[in-house]
This record gives C-alpha cells, sequence and structure tokens, in this order.
C-alpha cells in the first residue's frame, strides 16, 4: 500500500526558521522541494544565502566527541543543553585542548632536536675529556667523525706514522670506526686531506655540550625523560579533561550537529519580505498522519504557519512513493525496489508479489521437510541479520511444506505420508482433443490463466487512475485485451469440460470484436480524447499492415506467456525426479539407505534447486505479471527528519 501524501508549506519569521527546524521538522518525515520551482506564483519570492555558523564549531565538537563515543550513553539519556551552552562547552573545551596540544607540540619538536643531539654524541662516549675544552682548543684543531673498517687499517698501517696527527679510537661497528682526530691549525688543510682519502666522514659536533661525551649524553637523556613525562601529564590532563566533560561534549555535539543539518534546510528555503518583517517558506511533501501531527503540535505556536494544499494538480512536483504494508509482506518490497517504485497514483503490487512468489516457490518447490528448513533456517537469518531475503525464504518454505503435504514428499522419501492432493509425477488427467495430460501441467497452466486476468484487471485500474484511455480500453492488457483474453479462457474451460457448443458461441461472438478495439486503438483513442488524429506514416495500406503484424504479435503473446507457467508445474515434476534420483544412489530402495548420501543430496537438491526456483519465480513475477500491469516510474519518499527522533 501507498500512504496518502499531502503537500504543506510551512512559514515563519526569518530569524526562527532555526528553532522551528530544531524543535519541529527535524522530527517529522517531510521530503523539502525547492520552495522558488514549487511557488512560481508567488512574488518576490528570494533564496536564502547565507554562511553556515555551525560548520566551525560542528567540527570541532565531532573531533571532542570522536574518542567518547566507544561506550558512550544513548543520545536520549544525554542531558539537553541549549545552542549557546553546546556553543560555549566546545569553546572553552577546544581553546583548554589547543594550549595543551601547543605546548606538547613545543616539547615533541624539543625532544625530537635532544634526541638528534644525543644520537650525534653517542658514538664518542669513550672519550674521556671534557667537550667543552675540545671545542675551545685556540691551535689545535678537531674533527669528530668515522672511516670505514677496511680505510681504518691501511690509515694505521701505512699513513698514520707519516702524518703529523694523533687520533683517538672512541668505537666501532660491523662497518666504520668512530675516531677524533687532532692536527695544528697551520696543517689542517692537508692533513683533512689525507685523512678525505681515507674515506673519513667528518661529523660536526655543535658547541652545546658540557662535560665528556658520557656525561652530556647522560644529560640529554635526563632532559628527554624530563621533557616526555611533561608531553604524557599534557595526554592525561587531555583525556581527563575529555572523561570528566563526556557527557557534557556529546551533548553538545549532538545539539550542534542538529543545528549543522537543520542549517541546511535554507538551500530549499525561500524568503519573501511583507512591509518590514521577512519570512521563510519551506515547502515539501508529508503523509497525511504526519501532517495532522505537525498541525495539531503547532497551532499555539504563533511564529509558525502550515497551509495544507489539498489538491495535487496544484503542485509542479510529484507526490513521491512511501510503501507501507504489513509487516509480513514488507521484505517484499525488496523485489519492488528491484524493479521500480509505483508512481503514487499507481498500485502498490508488493502485496500480490508476496502471495504470488510464495505460492509458486512452493508449487514448484513442494517438499515438506526442505520447507521446514527454508523455514526455520530463514526465520532464524532475518532474526540475527534482518535481512529482506531471509525472511522470505521463510515465507517460501512456508508454502514449500503446504505443498510437500499436498504432494506427499518429505525430503524426498514419498512413502512416509499419504499426499493430501495428488504425487507430481503420477498424477494424470485425461481432457478432450488433447488426451492424457499430467495433472500439476493442467493446474500450473489454469493458475497462469487466472493470474493473467487479475494482471489485467489491475492495468485496468490503473490506466483508470492515469486517465490514460489507449491503455485503459484498447491495450492489449485493457478493456478489449481482457474481454478477449476472458472469452478464450471461458472457451477453453466449456472446450476441457465437454460444454462444445456454448464454448464454441462464445469463441465466435466475443473472438472478433475485442481484436478489431485493439487493430482500431489509434483512431478509436483520438476519437476518445476529442484530438485530432495525425495522417498514419505510409498511408492506409501500411496501418493495415502493420496493424495485421501487431495483432498476430498480440496472439503469439497470449499464448507464449500462458505456456509460459507450464515451468510451475514442470519444477514440481523435476524436484520429484531429482529427489528420486539422490535416493537412488543412496539404495533406499533396498531398504537401508546410506543416510550421509541422503543428507548431502537433500542439501545438494535444497541449495541448487532452491537458487533456480527462486530466480525462475522472480521472472515469472516481473515478466508475465508486471509487465502487464506494473510502470515503476515512481519516486522514493526521501524525508529529511526521521519520525520519533
Amino acid at each position: 500500500m501507498i500512504e496518502k501524501m499531502q503537500f504543506v508549506s510551512i512559514t515563519g519569521p526569518k530569524t526562527d526558521i532555526d528553532r522551528m527546524v530544531d524543535k519541529y521538522l527535524s522530527r517529522y518525515e517531510i521530503q523539502l522541494e525547492n520552495a522558488l520551482s514549487e511557488l512560481r506564483s508567488v512574488k518576490d519570492l528570494r533564496p536564502i544565502t547565507e554562511v553556515n555558523p555551525y560548520r566551525e564549531l560542528c567540527g570541532e565538537a565531532a573531533s571532542l566527541a570522536e574518542p567518547l563515543k566507544a561506550g558512550s550513553p544513548e543520545t536520549g539519556s544525554l542531558p539537553e543543553v541549549s545552542l549557546d551552552e553546546a556553543m560555549d562547552t566546545v569553546t572553552r573545551i577546544s581553546s583548554d585542548l589547543k594550549a595543551w596540544d601547543q605546548e606538547k607540540n613545543t616539547l615533541e619538536q624539543r625532544v625530537e632536536s635532544l634526541e638528534e643531539s644525543r644520537a650525534r654524541i653517542s658514538p664518542f662516549t669513550d672519550l674521556n675529556y671534557n667537550l667543552s675544552t675540545i671545542l675551545h682548543f685556540k691551535y689545535i684543531r678537531f674533527r669528530f667523525g668515522r672511516i670505514p673498517k677496511e680505510y681504518f687499517q691501511k690509515f694505521t698501517d701505512y699513513v698514520y706514522d707519516t702524518i703529523d696527527t694523533v687520533y683517538y679510537k672512541c668505537s666501532e661497528d660491523e662497518e666504520y670506526v668512530w675516531i677524533v682526530y687532532f692536527v695544528p691549525e697551520s696543517i689542517s688543510k692537508k692533513i683533512d686531506a689525507i685523512y678525505a682519502s681515507m674515506h673519513f666522514e667528518r661529523y660536526l659536533i655543535p658547541d652545546e655540550y658540557e662535560g665528556t661525551p658520557l656525561e652530556a649524553g647522560e644529560a640529554l637523556d635526563q632532559k628527554i625523560g624530563d621533557m616526555k613525562n611533561r608531553i604524557a601529564d599534557l595526554e592525561n590532563k587531555r583525556r581527563e579533561c575529555l572523561e570528566k566533560n563526556r557527557d557534557a561534549i556529546l551533548a553538545a555535539a549532538a545539539r550542534l550537529e542538529r543545528y549543522d543539518k537543520n542549517f541546511n534546510v535554507r538551500k530549499m528555503a525561500a524568503s519573501t519580505t511583507h512591509k518590514s518583517s521577512t519570512f521563510y517558506i519551506l515547502c515539501g511533501w508529508m503523509t497525511k498522519n504526519q501532517a495532522a501531527a505537525f498541525r495539531e503540535e503547532i497551532k499555539n505556536d504563533p511564529d509558525v504557519f502550515l497551509i495544507v494544499e489539498e489538491n495535487h494538480g496544484n503542485v509542479i512536483s510529484k507526490p513521491p512513493t512511501k510503501l507501507k504494508n504489513p509487516g509480513i509482506f514488507r521484505p517484499f518490497e525488496l523485489f519492488i525496489r528491484m524493479y521500480g517504485l509505483p508512481s503514487y497514483e499507481e498500485l502498490d503490487p508488493t502485496i500480490l508479489i508476496g502471495i504470488t512468489y510464495s505460492f509458486l516457490f512452493g508449487f514448484m518447490f513442494g517438499d515438506a521437510g526442505q520447507g521446514l528448513c527454508l523455514l526455520a533456517g530463514g526465520f532464524l537469518l532475518y532474526r540475527l541479520k534482518k535481512m529482506s531475503l531471509a525472511a522470505i525464504i521463510s515465507c517460501c518454505g512456508f508454502f514449500s511444506t503446504i505443498f510437500g503435504l499436498l504432494f506427499g514428499s518429505v525430503f524426498g522419501f514419498e512413502d512416509v505420508i499419504t499426499p493430501l492432493w495428488l504425487r507430481p509425477a503420477d498424477a494424470m488427467t485425461t481432457l478432450p482433443f488433447i488426451g492424457k495430460l499430467n495433472t500439476v501441467f493442467v493446474v500450473s497452466i489454469s493458475i497462469g490463466m487466472g493470474i493473467i486476468l487479475l494482471t489485467m484487471v489491475l492495468n485496468i485500474i490503473n490506466s483508470l487512475r492515469e486517465k490514460d484511455a489507449e491503455k485503459l480500453w484498447f491495450d492489449t492488457n485493457g478493456v478489449a485485451g481482457l474481454v478477449f483474453y476472458g472469452s478464450l479462457v471461458l472457451a477453453v474451460v466449456l472446450f476441457m469440460t465437454g460444454h462444445v457448443l456454448p464454448g464454441s458461441a462464445v469463441l465466435a461472438v466475443m473472438f472478433g470484436v475485442p481484436l478489431l478495439l485493439m487493430f482500431f486503438k489509434e483512431p478509436l483513442t483520438a476519437f476518445l480524447e476529442k484530438k485530432a488524429r495525425t495522417a498514419a506514416p505510409g498511408g492506409k495500406a501500411m496501418f493495415v499492415i502493420q496493424g495485421f503484424f501487431e495483432l498476430f504479435e498480440v496472439l503469439l503473446s497470449y499464448f507464449s506467456n500462458t505456456l509460459s507457467f507450464v515451468r510451475v508445474g514442470a519444477f514440481a515434476v523435476s524436484h520429484a525426479a531429482m529427489m528420486e534420483v539422490v535416493l537412488m544412489l543412496a539404495g533406499a530402495e533396498a531398504g537401508s539407505p546410506n543416510w550421509l548420501v541422503v543428507v548431502l543430496g537433500n542439501l545438494f537438491v535444497c541449495g541448487l534447486e532452491g537458487l533456480v526456483v527462486g530466480i525462475q519465480v522472480l521472472r515469472l513475477e516481473y515478466y508475465e505479471l508486471f509487465s502487464r500491469f506494473y510502470r515503476g516510474s515512481g519516486r522514493e519518499f526521501k524525508p529529511y527528519g526521521k519520525a520519533g527522533a
């Protein structure tokens, strides 16, 4: 079913729009439409162009609330705060946190610098000499650095004794030897060149150390430790502040988020000025019940006014579609949305597809045992995951169980219970002019003819609502098609039941007139609508030829669409045949079946055939039912607010 919609216009002082949206509109479902487009007849309408004042604070509040959301209380249990309180809370806490974060960043940069200094001096900790003294030598030059091990050995063996320098080995690792060498100032350039030829890499030691390298390193470690402790204190201070103000922050974030979102309604609103006052105008679609509740709530509010447009013909936009079906049929809305939502004036086929899909699936997959498995499995999966498809499977399993009892089949065993109706593979019916035919084929074709007639009636109702004369009277699924196909069905029933003369009379009287109406549908439609008919392309001859082939296609489609329902009976027979093969492989005929094979075979058949049958039934729904009466051209109801929020 489709809920009744009403087009409403809401107006009030422009300065009051945020309060109105927060207090009222956010708790109701309304699909907003562009007021400038909808209210073209209203003069002096202007768009509302304002900068969102809540955007920045809302972002800050969201970043504050993010680490607090885990294990946070429900929104309804948070304290109610005003907008000013929310803005003050976020501003105050953000200011404190920014100050602490800035101090923390400064300390982290200082720690990084000290750690670089510590890393620079660490290879020279074995040098037991005051660095400050070394760094201030007047006539002696010093160089801190490292030499690759292979070159260091060559240097000590062949070079060191031949030049005026002294080095001190501080440490070494797998690749390098770390040294400090000293050289008189007068020959420093020459000695530096010799060391460079030995791949000496110089390290610049800044003048910031006191004592020996070991003492300087310990002093740096102490400074780094103290600063890291201060950083940890700032982090604890930050955490404590957030925890202490948890509820206030979450409440402020919720309030600012609402106002930030509510501010966006201005994109759909318009403003107008009357005398010295400026008013906003919002318009959109609400369900009839919601509109009545909204009107009742604002009746004592002097700053909010509601206008309901009863005549949809005066509204530019088409009403959106909001489906409202009984709970048992609601999962089948999945198939409706896959095909396309019904337009507002169209019939909602959800209940029809819910009944026919489950019924046809059960007929094609009639097994009481497997049906119960589908029923229970789908129900549990729906309860756990809330999957619409799981609920559909459960409904199909219910009908499969019923038809399993009618067919006398339990997990493929047909000797456990007596069928309440027939055995699909064995039951035969003798028909005049045809002979013996499987009963389930006859029943499935009969069901198909009944469904086709029903869809024709639904098409007539939809066409009447849309005021489409051609589809109503002369379409293959309109009145002409219903009379023609209904007459054929009646004639077939009379012939099959031995009433040849009445059947012939019905066929003779009703066969020609509906076809003629369908043949001349274009000129007849123009006559009914009192429109001038344009000449057919190609003249009268082309009109006759085109009409003839269209009628031939119509007759062929009636025949093929009816035979399409044979698959319903065919799958009922094939299911019994597949389970017979499973039981034969399990050795059931010998009286002691292999139960592992029985279980695996049932699982295989249940999964594979269940999937195939589900697809085939959906194909029948879309191509044999929906294509006759359903347009699926509606637009979904997308409310700005949410009821009960």
